[in-house]
């Protein structure tokens, strides 16, 4: 059975960051992954309704809730606030996390720790980079634990 990743990212906010998402999903897909991708599961929802902001947070909401995984791009200093919320989102309900910054800046009180040290909770206590990638190719790398975790039952 695939898995199910829900991508927390900003990009669809920009028209020359969005031509990245392709590269991501491809890599999801060639690794047998099915993409949730807010972005385009929810272009239907905006401006369709009075209600259309709460019909769209609700809808990332359950796809968050039915996904087995989040992959967050968490670039920006800081990083982009919606993406942080679905992080908090997915910690809360003990999804697995994997934390994609390839942003050189700065955004964070410690040497050790490259974000934010809430994030840490909701990743490894020990070997927590093996679940932060830095490079699109890091991402399919075994030393890594996303293809690990694709392969797990």
């Amino acid at each position: 059975m695939k898995k199910k990743l829900y991508l927390a990212n900003s990009y669809g906010f920009s028209r020359q960051t969005k031509i990245l998402l392709p590269e991501f999903i491809k890599i999801f897909q060639d690794l047998n992954v099915e993409v949730y991708e807010p972005f385009e599961r929810t272009k239907h929802l905006i401006n369709n309704t009075n209600y259309w902001a709460y019909e769209l947070a609700k809808q990332n909401l359950k796809d968050l809730r039915s996904s087995d995984c989040i992959f967050a791009i968490v670039n920006g200093n800081p990083p982009d606030e919606g993406v942080m919320i679905e992080l908090g989102i997915a910690i809360a309900l003990k999804k697995k996390i994997f934390l994609f910054r390839d942003d050189f800046r700065t955004c964070s009180d410690s040497d050790q720790y490259p974000l934010n040290l809430m994030l840490f909770i909701g990743l490894p206590k020990e070997n927590w980079s093996k679940n932060y990638f830095e490079n699109l190719e890091d991402i399919k790398s075994p030393k890594k634990n996303f293809v690990n975790w694709v392969k797990s039952k």
